[in-house]
């Protein structure tokens, strides 16, 4: 300190938090839950054998990952180009793959992450340039005493930093998961679909040959079983010797109302994950294309909205694109309805002299 200094008065500097940087919140809520479900969790292999399942996964997150990208001015509502990192996260492969296990991830066990591959300084601070998806169970990570922040994220057991280089990307989901909240029905369903196969191999009930004679030596049982299966995978008809007698055990699928079972389970299933049964054939309902429009907004509203706003949300803060900037997947096409009722709107707003015959054409891909 100089002479001088001691008659200039310090000036108070302010500290510059850095958001991203910051310990990131833990919800106690969760591990809670976490340890709540413990026992009666399911895996996603165990979820992907449930067809019901794997169809309302495929159906979810393939709609979303087929969505287009647009940025646009929260302010002005200008639409602007969209960032490469936006449409094609990872470099090596197509961005719907991207989105879609990153939708899986939220869908079944409510946090999904990537990490950043490549990052870039402007004026705003830091911007990824290129992203990759992290399996959860790759991820974990260290709480303070507390309990109630992260303090650090570890990647296969490597710990990574907060930002920059190699850092994770978290999007939070709104809810556990369907693998944690769903877990017994789930395990329920592969039960069933266990049963199922066991009699599309066995259709008959369970059978038992029972020696009226001398008891048979442990070679010769085996041998008169092999000899009954071989019989029966050829012809329906048995012949037994009076020292043998059939006797059927247990019930048949239509006496166990297998079908039935399986039905419900498929509905409690949608009930789960918030798909409508007719997206995955659990209800028999007659569907015209009025009411396809309808099912089609319903599976936006209570299906991908939740998986929507959290990706739109991370990907409009400001490691991904200016301030006043955000993200949404435009689903115009998604919603878009006929050709009749395209040019009946399109009438009604070129008559009013909200839109003139070349954006009509645009909207329509008819210039060339």
């Amino acid at each position: 300190m100089g002479i001088f200094d001691r008659f200039v008065k310090n000036k108070t500097i302010a500290p510059n938090v850095d958001v991203a940087a910051s310990y990131a919140p833990f919800n106690l809520q969760a591990a809670t839950g976490g340890l709540f479900f413990t026992n009666q969790s399911a895996t996603r292999e165990q979820a992907m054998s449930v067809p019901a399942l794997a169809r309302a996964r495929n159906i979810i997150c393939s709609t979303i990952a087929s969505l287009p990208i647009e940025t646009y001015n929260h302010f002005t509502k200008q639409h602007l180009r969209p960032a490469r990192v936006l449409m094609q996260p990872d470099p090596r492969i197509a961005g719907s793959a991207t989105y879609a296990w990153l939708c899986e991830d939220l869908l079944f066990t409510g946090y999904a992450y990537a990490q950043v591959l490549d990052s870039y300084s402007d004026s705003d601070g830091a911007r990824v340039r290129a992203f990759t998806r992290v399996a959860p169970n790759r991820v974990s990570y260290q709480l303070n005493s507390n309990q109630t922040e992260i303090l650090f994220y570890r990647v296969d057991g490597a710990e990574v930093p907060l930002f920059g280089q190699n850092a994770l990307i978290v999007f939070s989901g709104l809810d556990e998961g369907v693998l944690n909240r769903a877990g017994r029905t789930i395990k329920a369903a592969l039960e069933l679909e266990k049963a199922a196969e066991m009699y599309a191999k066995e259709p008959l009930p369970t059978m038992v040959l029972k020696s009226n004679g001398t008891n048979l030596t442990p070679e010769r049982i085996t041998r008169l079983l092999e000899s009954w299966k071989a019989s029966r995978a050829t012809r329906s008809t048995a012949f037994l010797n009076a020292d043998v007698e059939l006797q059927a055990l247990g019930f048949d699928p239509k006496s166990l109302q297998m079908n039935e079972a399986r039905q419900y389970l498929a509905t409690e299933i949608c009930r789960a994950v918030g798909i409508p049964a007719s997206f995955v054939s659990a209800e028999m309902t007659s569907m015209t294309y009025s009411n396809m429009i309808a099912e089609r907004k319903a599976l936006i509203d209570f299906s991908l909205r939740p998986l929507l706003t959290v990706l739109e949300q991370r990907l409009s803060q400001s490691d991904f694109v200016p301030n006043g900037v955000e993200v949404r997947f435009d689903m115009d096409d998604f919603l878009r309805g006929s050709a009749l009722e395209r040019a009946q709107v399109y009438e009604i707003l070129n008559r009013i002299g909200a839109m003139s015959v070349e954006q009509i054409q645009e909207e329509e891909d008819l210039i060339r």
